[in-house]
Order: C-alpha cells, then sequence, then structure tokens
C-alpha cells in the first residue's frame, strides 16, 4: 500500500540521510523545480512530481555502480520499503536507460527529459561571469549542448531522446527548464554574484 500523504519534508530528509555533496543536492533541487514546472503544465499533482524529481538520484553518492547493487536500484529498493508509489519509483528506475524499465508515464517521461538538462543549464550559469540563471539565453544552452567539451558528463543523446518522448520541440523544453529553475534560482545558488 503506498503512502496517502507523501511530504517534501520526509523527501528531503531521506535525500539529505543519503547525500551529503552540495551539488548532488542543488541538483536535486534543480530536478524538482523542473518536475514541478511540467506537473502544473500538464495538470498533474505537482508534490508527488516534486518529490519525485527530489528523489531521483539520492543513493547515487552512495551507491554510484551502474549495476543491481547501485544506482537507482538499491534507492528504488529503499523506496518501495518506505511505501513509496509504484509510479515514483518505476519513473526513477526509467531515468537511468541501463535499467531497461520502460517511461510509460508523463512523469516518467518528464523526469528523464530534465535531469540531464539540469545539469547542463547550471553548468551553463556557473560559467557565466554574473552566475546568474536570470541572464541565461536559449541560445547560450544551445551553444553548450553542442560544445561535447562543455559538462563532458551530460549526456545530450538523453536530453534528445526525452525531448521526444515528451513530444516537445528542444527550444521549448530548454526554455521551460530555465523557467523553472530561476523560480528556484536562490536555493540553486544560480541567482548571480552579489555586486
Amino acid at each position: 500500500m503506498a503512502k496517502a500523504n507523501l511530504t517534501r519534508d520526509e523527501a528531503f530528509a531521506l535525500l539529505s540521510k543519503y547525500t551529503s555533496g552540495d551539488s548532488l543536492i542543488k541538483h536535486a533541487l534543480s530536478v524538482e523545480a523542473a518536475m514541478r514546472w511540467y506537473a502544473r503544465s500538464y495538470a498533474e499533482d505537482e508534490e508527488l512530481w516534486g518529490i519525485c524529481g527530489l528523489l531521483h538520484d539520492f543513493d547515487y553518492e552512495q551507491y554510484p555502480d551502474a549495476s543491481e547493487d547501485g544506482h537507482p536500484y538499491v534507492g528504488c529498493r529503499i523506496l518501495k520499503e518506505l511505501d513509496y508509489p509504484q509510479e515514483v519509483i518505476d519513473a526513477i528506475m526509467g531515468h537511468a536507460t541501463y535499467s531497461g524499465v520502460p517511461r510509460e508515464t508523463k512523469m516518467a517521461q518528464a523526469l528523464f527529459a530534465c535531469d540531464e538538462l539540469c545539469g547542463l543549464i547550471t553548468a551553463a550559469v556557473l560559467v557565466r561571469p554574473d552566475r546568474s540563471i536570470h541572464s541565461l539565453k536559449l541560445k547560450s544552452v544551445k551553444k553548450k549542448m553542442k560544445d561535447k567539451a562543455f559538462a563532458r558528463g551530460v549526456n545530450r543523446d538523453d536530453i534528445r531522446l526525452g525531448v521526444e518522448e515528451l513530444g516537445l520541440e528542444m527550444d521549448d523544453h530548454i526554455n521551460n527548464v530555465i523557467e523553472a529553475m530561476q523560480g528556484s534560482a536562490v536555493s540553486l545558488g544560480l541567482d548571480g554574484v552579489p555586486s
């Protein structure tokens, strides 16, 4: 029986229990912001989608291996034990292409589409002189996406496949995620350097 009253506070406590790295926590917060944006866009459960984004990598720091003894397998077993909804577990499994779990729901597709793009956008902001997401433009992100030497860990193919699965244009998706992350700029540390 899935938990009836999931709370963000509980999800954040779980994230914090397994993740101490500032950059991974900020990544979780950025994906949460993007997932909440898309939940509103699709008239879905914003809290549930946000929690899914917040927890998608919560086990990664302690279990980084791409195996059944690593991420996201360990995390999803923990979520199952804690009675998280199967829809959240399936979405988290599906965001790792090597799991073989298909992305059949809008939640799963949005998580996959937002995950790598949030990383690319964060990296693009952090190299800007003002370090502000508020001045980041679409063309800058697209330029960084084409530059394979920039943020090498970001899987561009996953971003393209995610956009295709969501049925969106790349430009629209990038703009949506920038807008979502702008709403959480302070907690993401992307609100600019003090002048």
